[in-house]
C-alpha cells in the first residue's frame, strides 16, 4: 500500500546554526611612514636605554673618593697611599708635592702596603719626602699596615716618624739585579742573536747568554754602591749610625714587634694610632679631617675598554727585557 507524498508545511529543525559571518573587508597595505615609525621607535628606545647605562657607568667611575673629607671641625691630615710594586715616582711625588703647598694641610701620612720596587723610584720618593720636610716644614709620617718592605722601608726611613702594625712585614735593605735569560729558547728556536758594541761592557747583561766573570764584577760593584746608599739614606733618615744599619740589612724582614726593638720603627700601632699622633703633634684638636688625592676621572672609553696587551700578550716585550736593579723584597 503506499501512500502519497506529503506536501505540507516543512517543520523547524531541533538544531539552529548561526548566520554566516560577514566577509571581511580587504586588508589594508601599511604605509612607508607606519613602519618607519615603528623602527624609529625602537632605535630611539634601545638608544635611550644604552644611554642610561653609560650615565650610570660614568658617573660611578668619577664618583670621587668618599673619604676624601671627613669631619668638619680641626685641620686637616692628607694621606698618600704607597701601595703595590713601585714602579714610577711621579704619581707619589705629585701628591706629595700638591699636599706640600697646601696651606691648609698640617701634616702628611704615608699609607704604606708595598714590598718595594725600582731602586731609582724608591729613592727619589725618598729625597721628596726629605724635600717636603725641610722646605714646607711639615711631618710627613709612615705608616705601615701589612708590608713596608726594602724600596718602600727606604721611602719610609726619610720620614718623621714610622708606624708599624706588631704582625706588619719590615725592613729588607738590600738591592737585587734580575732579568730573563731566554738564550735556550733562541737555540730551540734556531734563532742567532747579532750584537755589535763599542766597548767589552756594552753588551753586558745580554739575555741571549750567560754572564761573563767580567760582566758579573761589573754588576757586583754596581749592586754594592746602591747597597750603599741604601744604608747611608736609612741611617741619614733614622738618624742612626751607618754602622748600627749594616748588620740589619741583610735582605731579612722582621714583624712590627721585632723592628721596634732594632730601631727600625718608632712605634707599634696601625693607621689610626699614626692619624691621632699626627694630628696632636700638629695641633690639631679633636678629630682631624681626612684630605686624599682624588681619583682621576675616566670616560666611557677608559672604563669599557681593556689593555688589548694584557688579553694578548705581545711576544716581543720578553725581547725588550734589561737588567733591572730593584729594591724589592720577594
Amino acid at each position: 500500500m503506499s501512500y502519497p507524498p506529503y506536501s505540507g508545511p516543512t517543520p523547524p529543525s531541533p538544531y539552529q546554526y548561526p548566520p554566516p559571518p560577514p566577509a571581511l573587508p580587504p586588508r589594508k597595505k601599511r604605509s612607508g611612514w607606519f613602519w618607519l615609525l615603528i623602527i624609529g621607535g625602537s632605535l630611539t628606545a634601545v638608544v635611550l636605554i644604552f644611554s642610561g647605562f653609560v650615565w650610570m657607568v660614568v658617573r660611578a667611575s668619577n664618583t670621587d673618593d668618599d673619604d676624601s673629607f671627613h669631619a668638619l671641625s680641626g685641620g686637616q691630615i692628607a694621606v698618600v697611599d704607597v701601595s703595590g710594586v713601585i714602579l714610577s715616582a711621579e704619581p707619589i711625588d705629585d701628591q706629595l708635592r700638591k699636599f706640600g703647598d697646601d696651606s691648609q694641610v698640617k701634616a702628611i701620612i704615608l699609607h704604606i702596603n708595598s714590598p718595594g720596587g725600582g731602586a731609582a723610584a724608591s729613592q727619589e720618593i725618598y729625597h721628596e719626602v726629605l724635600r717636603i720636610r725641610t722646605e714646607k716644614k711639615k711631618k710627613v709620617i709612615a705608616s705601615i699596615e701589612s708590608v713596608g718592605a726594602s724600596g718602600a722601608y727606604y721611602i719610609a726611613s726619610g720620614c718623621d716618624k714610622i708606624y708599624a702594625n706588631d704582625a706588619s712585614v719590615v725592613g729588607s735593605i738590600g738591592v737585587i739585579m734580575e732579568w730573563t735569560n731566554y738564550g735556550d729558547l733562541m737555540r730551540w728556536a734556531k734563532l742567532k742573536n747579532v750584537t755589535v758594541t763599542s766597548g767589552a761592557l756594552k753588551d753586558a747583561g745580554d739575555p741571549t747568554r750567560d754572564m761573563t766573570p767580567a760582566e758579573q764584577v761589573y754588576f757586583q760593584s754596581l749592586v754594592n754602591n746602591m747597597y750603599g746608599q741604601f744604608i747611608n739614606d736609612v741611617a741619614s733618615g733614622r738618624k742612626i749610625d751607618p754602622a748600627k744599619i749594616k748588620p740589619l740589612a741583610t735582605g731579612e724582614v722582621w714583624t712590627g714587634q721585632q723592628a721596634m726593638k732594632l730601631g727600625l720603627i718608632d712605634k707599634e700601632g696601625g693607621f689610626r694610632v699614626a692619624l691621632i699622633d699626627t694630628a696632636q703633634d700638629a695641633g690639631i684638636r679633636g678629630e682631624p679631617n681626612i684630605v686624599r688625592p682624588s681619583k682621576p676621572k675616566r670616560n666611557i672609553f677608559d672604563v669599557l675598554g681593556t689593555d688589548a696587551d694584557s688579553l694578548l700578550p705581545n711576544p716581543t716585550k720578553l725581547l725588550d727585557q734589561s737588567p733591572g736593579f730593584y729594591y724589592m723584597w720577594r
